[in-house]
């Protein structure tokens, strides 16, 4: 057996995540799909060590548990630090509504992941796997809960959750846009604002007034501060919740709870603490690294018994997110031009990640014409709020079924 230490691991990981880039870059239907670069390099890795070890060449163990806990709990306190609830504010009572309905499809996501697990006989935490926390939560959230049902006994958890994420992923890129298409069709819809700006709310700016204030290393050095501080006090809060309740409540949930309170506080009382820019870039180092390392260390040869299962229950909940979206979110939207553009952003990220939902509306809008509501509201939604109903919904599951 080969065992690889942890600053070793480190280095693998960092160059699988370059890797994974350069072949996204290089392949097309990589790159329209929006599969991420780590998901890429990090599943060759996994795939070399299954093959090495199927031929008994070699067995190579990973120490990966350290890094894997560090980086995903930096992960989710810098998504508390994203959520703003002036941003509710911002969209009015189309982006509540649809927030809703994103906490809506989270619950029934889990709801058909159980379900079906009883009927294809095989454990339900497993069927959660392919539930809210794979479909509507991406990578960083199977990869989190997948690990998290994995230490409650059930090995093969996180390379299914990996697995069902990949399959959503690819689902998510490839039917939003056909179904927009088709409610704009069925309805004749149009556009009432042709000419308007398609600004991604998902993106963010320096804070001028730290930058003003405080040379850049400093202002780096304070955003890391910041993200170290809510990961400590977060944990810290989270662990002590688990012993006294023996509710199963993961560390990075309280991080991420505790920089929501942090980044409301330093809002509202005009601190300008935050700069979102250098916690965006924290956040993509940390979500990179940690899935790379988490694609690394799964078995491949844990997911045989559960392949045809775990497919079958993808392939139910992308029927159930267009049926959802066409009946349901689609005329409780408003069932307009809007609306429609919305459902597309909808898919995406119900099924894969915001990158798919800005891919689908970016495609949508080029052919059918603008619409600004959907360009706030769904990537503010998507890369800012929808965690604050999907990780307690999930960990509410998992708590029930354990």
């Amino acid at each position: 057996m080969l065992h690889i230490d942890a600053v070793t691991t480190l280095a693998l990981a960092s160059v699988l995540y370059l890797l994974g880039v350069y072949i996204v870059n290089h392949v097309s239907i990589l790159k329209k799909l929006c599969i991420p670069a780590p998901v890429i390099g990090g599943l060759l890795f996994a795939i070399l060590v299954a093959i090495l070890q199927s031929f008994d060449i070699v067995t190579i163990k990973l120490n990966s548990d350290f890094l894997q806990n560090f980086f995903m709990l930096a992960f989710f306190t810098t998504i508390g630090l994203g959520a703003s609830l002036k941003l509710l504010k911002l969209g009015g009572k189309v982006l509540i509504l649809y927030f809703i309905f994103c906490g809506i499809l989270a619950v029934l996501q889990n709801v058909i992941g159980v379900s079906l697990a009883k009927v294809l006989n095989i454990p339900p935490l497993l069927g959660i796997t392919a539930g809210s926390m794979s479909m509507e939560g991406g990578h960083g959230n199977a990869a989190a809960y997948g690990q998290t049902i994995q230490q409650l006994g059930y090995h093969s958890a996180l390379t299914a959750a990996l697995a069902a994420a990949t399959l959503g992923l690819v689902a998510g890129g490839l039917i939003g846009g056909p179904v927009v298409k088709y409610l704009i069709n069925k309805y004749n819809l149009k556009p009432s604002q042709a000419e308007s700006t398609k600004e991604d709310y998902s993106k963010v700016s320096y804070n001028e007034h730290l930058h003003n204030k405080m040379e850049p290393t400093t202002v780096f050095l304070l955003q890391f501060t910041i993200v170290a501080i809510c990961m400590a006090i977060g944990s810290y809060i989270g662990n002590t919740f688990t012993d006294l309740t023996s509710i199963n409540i993961p560390m990075y949930v309280g991080a991420m709870f505790v920089a929501v309170i942090i980044r409301n506080i330093s809002e509202y009382s005009n601190l300008q603490l935050i700069d979102m820019k250098i916690v965006d870039k924290i956040s993509d180092v940390s979500l990179s690294l940690f899935l790379s390392i988490a694609l690394m260390s799964i078995n491949l040869t844990d997911i045989y018994k559960l392949a045809i299962p775990l497919i079958i229950i993808v392939l139910v909940q992308i029927v159930f997110i267009v049926l959802f979206s066409v009946f349901i979110v689609f005329r409780g939207l408003g069932k307009n031009y809007d609306a429609a553009v919305m459902i597309g952003g909808f898919i995406g990220h119900g099924l894969g990640a915001t990158p798919n939902a800005m891919a689908n509306l970016d495609v949508i809008t080029k052919k059918f014409g603008a619409s600004p509501k959907a360009y706030l509201v769904v990537p503010i939604v998507g890369a800012f709020l929808i965690d604050l109903l999907g990780v307690p919904i999930v960990t509410s599951f998992i708590n029930l079924l354990k």
